[in-house]
């Protein structure tokens, strides 16, 4: 495999498929616009990180994955993921808003969403903590030897924690079916990549480990879906893991509390008007042949789901005092 992913040809795909991606990176836009709007009207509380700007990775990725074996693991900008999978944006909706009808019964909120029903592990508040329980669960897959491969996402801040090397360690000597995906956004919290780390081109951090890298265009759905294909089949393979450097961009800040002082208006505006992924795949179907009209309608009818979920979240119940006792401990005596 080459240490850099250089995009070769452009991924041959059809109009069906790519109007797909489309709609799917749509409705992770619309839902997060709509869950800003919510947790400004303060029906959302705690945090709340928004995945705007970031929606080509994990489509990209999630499009890639055998959905009945493998596993995804994240960090707190999790909303996006799930909705990836093709969860219905109510139940997620309703999780935001506490309500009980969310798929973690209300209890995990924007940070903390899981479901072992679609293999997904969270959602965790600790930055970088999602990477070493990544391991385990590859571990898992290649005990039960079930084929499945976990694909572990963590940001360039959490890039710079002790733990993401120890687990580097284990999975590349033991060959674990993994990919460490970093959707490197350009800026932890509030601190820009350069000001962070020595260094700044992360697919190469697996050198040491000999993991080979991969550097892929993030805001480009065809060509992380591309680079996700050919790093899946190497695990698949049981050649080890896979490190993937997603170069992403989010145009909010990096939570609702953030004003995001330490860059410029003009820095975002130049990368929504140059390289968006949303405006990237509606121009490729343009040129396809789709109407414009088409693609009016479904945004319209995207926009129609996303307050179809709100107002459901919003009619939902809270869940009961009683719902403290449950789910706090999982196992058999």
């Amino acid at each position: 495999m080459q240490q850099t992913f250089e995009q070769q040809r452009r991924y041959e795909t059809g109009e069906a498929e790519l109007l797909t991606f489309y709609e799917q990176m749509l409705l992770i836009r619309r839902f997060e616009e709509k869950a800003g709007q919510l947790y400004g009207l303060g029906l959302i509380g705690g945090f709340c990180h928004l995945y705007i700007g970031q929606e080509a990775v994990a489509i990209g990725l999630q499009s890639a994955l055998d959905n009945e074996k493998d596993s995804v693991i994240t960090g707190y900008r999790d909303h996006g993921h799930m909705l990836a999978y093709g969860i219905d944006p109510k139940i997620i909706m309703a999780e935001l808003t506490g309500r009980l009808a969310g798929i973690s019964k209300g209890k995990g909120g924007s940070m903390h969403m899981f479901s072992t029903e679609h293999k997904f592990y969270g959602g965790h508040g600790i930055v970088g903590a999602q990477v070493p329980l990544g391991g385990g669960l590859a571990l898992a897959h290649q005990y039960r030897d079930d084929g499945g491969l976990c694909l572990a996402y963590f940001g360039d801040g959490a890039a710079n924690q002790g733990q993401v090397y120890e687990t580097f360690n284990m999975a590349s000597l033991w060959k674990l079916p993994i990919v460490f995906a970093i959707e490197n956004n350009q800026y932890a919290m509030g601190t820009a990549v350069r000001r962070s780390s020595a260094e700044t081109e992360f697919y190469r951090r697996g050198t040491a480990f000999r993991i080979p890298g991969m550097q892929v265009n993030g805001m480009d759905v065809l060509e992380v879906r591309q680079a996700a294909e050919v790093a899946f089949a190497h695990v698949r393979a049981g050649k080890g893991p896979v490190l993937m450097e997603l170069e992403t961009y989010r145009y909010r800040g990096h939570s609702m509390s953030d004003p995001a002082k330490y860059r410029t208006r003009e820095e975002v505006q130049e990368v929504r008007e140059k390289s968006d992924p949303i405006e990237g795949a509606k121009a490729d179907l343009l040129r396809l042949g789709v109407s414009e009209d088409r693609l009016k309608e479904i945004d319209k009818r995207i926009r129609a789901a996303v307050t179809e979920s709100a107002d459901f979240a919003e009619s939902s119940p809270e869940p009961g005092a009683d719902e403290l006792y449950t789910d706090v401990l999982v196992g058999s005596y």
